[in-house]
């Protein structure tokens, strides 16, 4: 019986597209100068090369939640469409010409989500509600707040790196942003590059996490806020790798190949513990909810 559902869907997604088509072309020709610059400015760096993937993910969400809206999809005042269409597009417009290119992104969303509002009305994005957050992580964020937001991470992370492995008779030592081990130095900011998968991790948890735990929000919450430990643990371990790379085979090593590696593998560290952790998590959760049921 459930195999015949994805045709249903795809016709509904395909039958909507055609409906709307004339909408669908006006937004990508609107929309694509600012694509092209996410394309190359943004998700070709280690920070958002999540993009592609969480847009990729978010649309098929979005295609595949779209025949639930159907019951009650209800187009609003004409009106309140064409102001609401009117306002983001003439945001859009303002910051491309001002050059702000971090508010023209996030005027681009207000669009396309003013669009929709537009053709399916407030009830049906309310139940579109996570594909239309979860896609907010395809967009990047200024660099001033990535930067507010891990510098602190950064500094504690090689902090506590460099005092372990002191404690373990390691010759290194830190001095501003820069980490001395033997006769080999690393900077800060190379070591704990890593804590730009934070984001990447949050969003992959986000997904995960809505697409196994739907019904319960209080379990999806839990498990989501522990991307965050989860992610500054692995980013520790990937300094540690790099520190001790350094050490053993010397700063090329650490630079090329195995620098690469060490972010790859601490990045799967963070989806295999996160994905452990829900196991775990799920029993306890059932042995709770037993227990006061017993009560």
């Amino acid at each position: 019986m459930h195999a015949s559902g994805n045709p249903v869907v795809k016709q509904s997604a395909f039958a909507w597209a055609g409906r709307y088509w004339p909408a669908l072309v006006g937004l990508a020709l609107v929309s694509f100068p600012t694509w092209r610059f996410i394309a190359t400015q943004s998700w070709s760096t280690e920070q958002g090369s999540h993009g592609p993937l969480v847009l990729a993910s978010g649309i098929w969400l979005f295609v595949r939640m779209l025949p639930e809206t159907r019951p009650v999809q209800h187009r609003p005042a004409a009106w309140k469409a064409v102001g609401a269409i009117f306002v983001t597009a003439l945001a859009l417009v303002l910051f491309r010409i001002a050059a702000v290119i971090e508010l023209e992104v996030y005027a681009l969303y207000a669009l396309v989500v003013a669009l929709l509002y537009a053709f399916l009305g407030v009830a049906a994005l309310q139940r579109l509600w996570f594909p239309l957050l979860y896609l907010l992580f395809a967009v990047p964020l200024p660099d001033s707040l990535v930067a507010a937001l891990t510098n602190p991470l950064k500094i504690w992370i090689s902090e506590s790196a460099v005092s372990l492995l002191y404690f373990l008779g390691y010759p290194i030592a830190s001095a501003g942003v820069t980490i001395q081990i033997g006769q080999y130095q690393l900077l800060v900011a190379a070591a704990c590059a890593g804590l730009n998968s934070l984001i990447t991790l949050s969003a992959l948890t986000l997904f995960y996490v809505y697409m196994s735990h739907r019904a319960n929000w209080r379990y999806m919450a839990v498990l989501v806020a522990a991307a965050i430990p989860v992610a500054v643990f692995s980013n520790l371990m990937r300094v540690l790798l790099l520190i001790l790379i350094t050490y053993y085979g010397g700063e090329a090593a650490a630079q090329g190949f195995l620098h690469n590696f060490a972010g790859l593998t601490t990045f799967a560290i963070s989806l295999v513990t996160i994905y452990v952790l829900d196991k775990l998590l799920q029993r306890v959760w059932r042995f709770a909810a037993a227990k006061s049921a017993g009560d």
